[in-house]
């Protein structure tokens, strides 16, 4: 069924398995699965550019797009390494949801993975969400983030507010075995922060983890404030040239929704709820 109301194109789907590519053509799009909508794809063999990393089961390149009530979901599985899902629940493994570029803004959605699944160079908030760390391949370690700014005067980043993160099911009996770690960097600038979340014990004490022995640890940017939960201690953090601790908000409000994205230029017209601030 396809319904036009006020600008706004939307598509309501029902359970089955088929590949997507939301052209550039369709603006203000709006994929709404109304009661449980699920899509999944237990194998990846959609190839957009000939590469990898972009082999993918929905893909989104558009003005104004929004989606609501769908799961993504790669029942590849670990040994597949890298697959991209999009939007409002996504379950993979390696390389879950890839923020491309530009402004989005995630809430109440869940995203599950082990290695690099929350990557790319979009401009990003995420609130209220549920992040959920999966058990990966034997002595792997689980990374949440990948950011790739690759200018230090780029935008772009990652803010990850008022969240919960945790591990999956799979991921518990392996907690003292399997190291997981906000982010790593995956471009020279890389830029990610931790505010207001609960981090559980998933999280090494260490917090962060090095791409490659010393690349980018003087240029990136890695914040975190007012977290809290057994995860949250900042006593052995990392000790980086790029690390920091946010002391008041002043720093941390230029990760916020009205400053980071300008949410409040554009959010309104979505009807998706959102906290302009802080609350500090």
């Amino acid at each position: 069924m396809l319904l036009a109301t006020l600008g706004w194109l939307m598509v309501i789907l029902s359970i089955h398995v088929q590949y997507y590519a939301l052209k550039y053509r369709k603006k203000r799009l709006c994929i709404s699965g109304v009661r449980r909508t699920r899509h999944h794809r237990n194998h990846i063999d959609v190839n957009i550019f000939g590469i990898v990393t972009y082999k993918i089961i929905a893909a989104v390149n558009g003005r104004g797009f929004s989606a609501r009530d769908i799961t993504f979901q790669n029942t590849a599985g670990p040994e597949k390494h890298q697959a991209v899902a999009l939007r409002c629940a996504m379950k993979g493994y390696q390389d879950t949801l890839y923020t491309h570029i530009m402004r989005q803004f995630y809430r109440e959605c869940t995203i599950t993975g082990t290695v690099d699944f929350i990557f790319g160079d979009g401009t990003v908030v995420f609130q209220n969400c549920q992040i959920l760390v999966k058990k990966g391949l034997p002595d792997q370690k689980n990374t949440i983030t990948a950011q790739g700014r690759k200018e230090a005067d780029q935008p772009s980043g990652f803010s990850i507010q008022f969240s919960n993160i945790s591990a999956d099911a799979d991921l518990v009996p392996y907690l003292n075995t399997t190291h997981t770690y906000l982010g790593r960097p995956w471009k020279q600038y890389s830029r990610t922060v931790f505010m207001r979340n609960n981090l559980s014990d998933v999280v090494r004490p260490e917090g962060w983890l090095e791409w490659n022995t010393t690349f980018a640890l003087d240029t990136l940017f890695y914040g975190e404030f007012l977290n809290y939960g057994p995860g949250s201690g900042l006593s052995s953090r990392v000790k980086w040239p790029g690390y920091h601790v946010f002391n008041n908000s002043d720093q941390a409000n230029n990760f916020n929704v009205s400053q980071f994205i300008e949410g409040n230029l554009w959010l309104p017209s979505t009807g998706v709820t959102f906290t302009a601030g802080l609350g500090v």
